[in-house]
């Protein structure tokens, strides 16, 4: 179990030095007066909120309102004394509407005296011990256990590796998403980790009992992608000789995980569309449609809002799918995260391999940390496999064992000229080398040459006149 520390409050100043948290030195507190305030506030973290404030009414009001928020935090509902709540009749009406509405617990503060002025004078350890209690059985009612046995706090176990801001973004984001109903988007280069990411929020989620169904949509031709994601019916088609259910149906309850969500078809996305609305799918050639209750979460590596604006995705669907948008980064944008990966993924490897305790010289680490990785962590981990391939067990791995795509720098800096030359004659010399390379590589065409190395053709030319490149 772990303890809840940090706390949203939402209501009056008054109400929260009357609750006493503020003279408890375990708590911390974020203070906003209303929900409006609440949602101004930036991504945090928090293990609880609670909503404060005399009329049990307006107090359901700001809980559905903050549950709609992604990645809410679980609601106590503090109802302060209220002289209308005289009875306990009354009061148990009171807690059965702010239950109903989704708060989880209840608590009726106690009695501060008539001169509620004076706060000063008022002793709130009552309060105050009330409050902690009911922290403490909130937490207790949080499924933990589960999650640190599935899922490390930064997502390990599931393969997600880094300690960068950017990684830290992401996993704070992934836990409040999957804290929440809301559809999820996950955009970002080929080999970032979309779908771990998806694994990793139906993992924390409560539907993490449930079935987690993926499907590639780039991977089926348009004519076989619908009957994989809404199944058949018997006789649909030719060779359909029973029954089939598609991978909608199977995610009943669990999450269908939609990558690459932008390759689909127009008629395809409106198909989808009418499930994400509907909650219901209609089986090629069926004649009536089935509820179904999913999680969705999609991924794509293109730019989804641009698509919609060129006319190439249905807006209505990319709005039903970005609720929740998470955007991955590419591995270049965090190079802190690079040995850590790599360290992850010679641990892994190598116990496959049987090449156990094999390990990296400070030269291939350098170059590890030098390469752009244009293929993201995907790119990582086939490096570090080819390297384990090559190794033997216990060795420690130096350059040699690296792929020409990081080691083709170390001949071009051997061609450099002595250390006492200058930088930018060193930089010349080594710029002459690898135009010389690439034009041997593409048989001296120099057009494809420039498309090769990313310049101009003009700007290719410049280059090798300066140089004295024939």
């Amino acid at each position: 179990m772990q303890p809840i520390r940090s706390i949203l409050w939402v209501g009056s100043a008054e109400g929260l030095a009357r609750s006493g948290g503020l003279g408890s030195p375990t708590l911390d507190i974020t203070w906003v007066r209303d929900v409006p305030a609440a949602a101004a506030l930036p991504p945090m973290t928090l293990d609880a909120a609670v909503v404060a404030g005399p009329a049990a009414e307006s107090l359901a009001g700001a809980i559905r309102e903050l549950l709609r928020r992604p990645g809410s935090p679980p609601i106590l509902a503090w109802l302060e004394p209220d002289p209308g709540l005289n009875a306990p009749d009354d009061e148990a009406r009171a807690i059965r509407r702010l239950l109903a509405v989704g708060a989880r617990d209840v608590l009726i503060g106690a009695p501060t005296g008539d001169n509620t002025d004076q706060t000063d004078n008022t002793d709130n350890t009552d309060n105050t011990g009330a409050l902690l209690r009911r922290l403490d059985a909130l937490a207790e009612q949080q499924p933990t256990a589960p999650h640190s046995e599935e899922v490390s706090p930064q997502g390990a176990s599931l393969g997600i590796i880094g300690r960068s801001d950017a990684m830290r973004d992401v996993h704070a984001l992934a836990q409040r998403a999957a804290n929440s109903r809301a559809t999820v988007l996950l955009q970002g280069e080929t080999g970032t980790g979309k779908e771990l990411v998806g694994r990793l929020i139906h993992a924390l989620g409560d539907r993490r009992q449930a079935a987690y169904v993926a499907i590639n949509c780039a991977a089926f031709p348009e004519s076989l992608l619908e009957g994989e994601l809404f199944g058949h019916r018997k006789g649909a088609f030719t060779g359909a000789d029973r029954d089939r259910a598609g991978h909608i149906e199977r995610a009943h309850r669990g999450t269908l995980f939609l990558d690459e969500i932008a390759e689909t078809s127009a008629p395809l996305q409106a198909k989808l569309l009418r499930v994400l609305q509907e909650r219901e799918v209609l089986p090629v050639g069926g004649t009536h449609p089935r509820p179904v209750d999913i999680r969705v979460i999609a991924a794509t590596h293109r730019d989804l809002l641009a698509e919609t604006r060129a006319g190439r995705f249905r807006e209505d669907l990319y709005y039903r799918l970005a609720v929740f948008p998470i955007a991955l980064p590419p591995l270049r944008d965090r190079p802190g995260d690079v040995l850590e990966l790599a360290e992850h993924f010679l641990e892994r490897h190598g116990e496959r391999e049987q090449k156990p305790g094999c390990s990296l010289s400070a030269a291939a680490r350098r170059l590890l940390l030098a390469h752009a990785w244009p293929g993201n962590v995907r790119e990582l981990e086939n490096e570090i496999q080819r390297a384990l391939a090559l190794a033997e067990p216990g060795e420690r791995m130096g350059p040699r064992l690296l792929s020409d795509r990081l080691t083709g720098l170390l001949e071009a800096i051997a061609q450099a000229p002595h250390p006492a030359e200058n930088l930018q004659t060193s930089l010349a010399s080594i710029e002459a080398w690898l135009i010389r390379r690439a034009l041997a590589d593409n048989e001296g065409r120099r057009a494809r040459t420039a498309r090769k190395l990313g310049v101009t053709r003009e700007g290719l030319y410049k280059k090798m006149k300066r140089l004295g490149i024939d």
